[in-house]
């Protein structure tokens, strides 16, 4: 017998990775290397395919919390991002194929967990397996055609869409040093970033040639269904002139070392692999034509010359309709009927509207413990919205609204629990580190009074 998880992402790996560590076996179907989507090109499990980065390493900020948050709670994810860490400021960022080929190795070597390649078309495919004990649909937002389709038909919902896009990477040899410089944000850290500096005409001469670039064609899609957090910088630059000055091309902050020169907009590039030999072009997804990119980004002070390791790409991304369909556990509240009866099944990751990599990683966490109890007969894994990963969950389960959206770790979706109410503290940094505390507090708690889980 054996928990099913198809998807070899960021939440079927630790969902994985949670059962087989409390002794389940697991068997984790991934469709590569037998098949990739647009956006994969590795072999490796928990391939990043956008940015590099998890955002901030700040307990006090809210993705900063999710990351301790899983450190606490035994995350293999964390564990192996912190083994493949590059610098980036106050962010954690990590060298994209050590960090894949970490989560692969671990899971490879782990006898309870047997990794199986083949595409999976149809939910009942798993379920009416004689050794299924429970399916966990990890697929992502790249989720095969015929699996989005029947998941769809199963459901009774149709799927949600937007866009999601990359970033270029260029070779930092070819970055002209005479131009750009290292730097960090009011001086705060390790001048990790390297730094494009723009005067008012070079911004203006960009501004007007990348809003009128050529686009690649990319089926279906509509600027109304690009979701906000990777939004392509020619349609963010579009919505005005300053739009990316207050967005990725933010100057507040960046003087040049040993001088006091202000500008007028910075583009930065952050470190993308532990050889520091490739940058990522920080906020500059884009699904502008290769050459287009090449010749409006050359634009830019210190990249006339820059060499790609990788263009820009976009790709459409689906999610569920996760509220009303699944609980605060990630399971499907409708059954699916199975070789022995209905079989519990999950979703977990960015198909259930959570966004970004440790969010989609916390779902497939909180997915897989709960798994096991279902297993065991075991009261549910429930932290709560006190905690960001349980609020990431009660988003899922609960949004009332009827424009859900992907979300990614935030406080505004948490409910703290702190002595006399949240509202009443007004000091902005006082209150975030509260709840910081309070989350992990609770987490600690739980572990402790948890015996059977942890």
């Amino acid at each position: 017998m054996a928990v099913y998880i198809v998807g070899g992402g960021f939440a079927g790996c630790e969902a994985a990775y949670q059962l087989a560590a409390r002794n389940v076996r697991v068997k984790l179907i991934d469709m590569k290397p037998e098949k990739y989507s647009p956006a994969h090109v590795s072999e490796k499990l928990c391939e990043l395919v956008c940015s590099n980065s998890f955002k901030s390493s700040d307990v006090n900020t809210a993705s900063g919390l999710l990351k301790e948050e899983m450190r606490v709670l035994n995350s293999l994810v964390l564990r192996c991002a912190d083994e493949s860490t590059v610098p980036a400021g106050g962010a954690l960022a990590v060298d994209r194929e050590i960090f894949a080929g970490l989560v692969t190795q671990w899971l490879q070597n782990e006898p309870q967990v047997e990794i199986l390649s083949r595409t999976v078309e149809s939910i009942d495919e798993i379920t009416s397996l004689p050794d299924a004990q429970a399916v966990i649909i990890a697929t992502g937002p790249l989720t095969d055609e015929a699996l989005s389709n029947d998941i769809k038909n199963k459901l009774g919902e149709d799927s949600l869409s937007f866009f999601d896009a990359a970033a270029p990477v260029v070779y930092k040899e070819s970055v002209d040093f005479g131009k750009a410089f290292y730097a960090s944000r009011y001086g705060k850290g390790d001048s990790d970033y390297i730094n494009c500096p723009m005067t008012e005409g070079e911004y203006a001469a960009f501004y007007n040639e990348l809003i009128n670039a050529q686009c690649a064609e990319v089926k279906d899609f509509d600027n109304d269904c690009v979701y906000e957090g990777c939004m392509p910088v020619e349609v963010m630059a579009r919505r005005g002139f300053d739009t990316l000055r207050y967005g990725p091309m933010k100057p507040v902050g960046i003087t040049r070392p040993g001088t006091n020169e202000r500008y007028y907009a910075v583009v930065q590039l952050r470190r993308d692999d532990s050889a520091d030999t490739l940058y990522n072009i920080v906020g500059f997804q884009t699904r502008l034509k290769f050459g287009e990119q090449k010749r409006v980004f050359g634009m830019i002070p210190g990249l006339e010359n820059a060499e790609y390791a990788r263009y820009g790409v976009m790709h459409k991304n689906t999610y569920i309709r996760s509220p009303g369909l699944l609980d605060e556990t990630y399971m499907l509240k409708k059954s699916i009927p199975g070789e022995e009866g209905h079989v519990p099944v999950f979703f977990a990751g960015q198909i259930t509207g959570v966004e970004g990599y440790i969010e989609s990683a916390s779902s497939g966490l909180i997915a897989g413990i709960n798994a096991y109890c279902i297993l065991n007969g075991l009261r549910p894994f429930i932290p709560g919205a006190g905690t960001q990963v349980g609020a990431l969950g009660a988003y899922a389960a609960g949004y009332g609204g009827a424009d859900f959206q992907p979300m990614g770790a935030n406080f505004g979706i948490m409910t703290p629990v702190l002595p006399g109410g949240s509202f009443k503290i007004r000091d902005k940094k006082r209150k975030k580190e509260l709840i910081s505390k309070s989350a992990l507090d609770i987490l600690n708690h739980i572990k402790t009074d948890r015996s059977d889980l942890f």
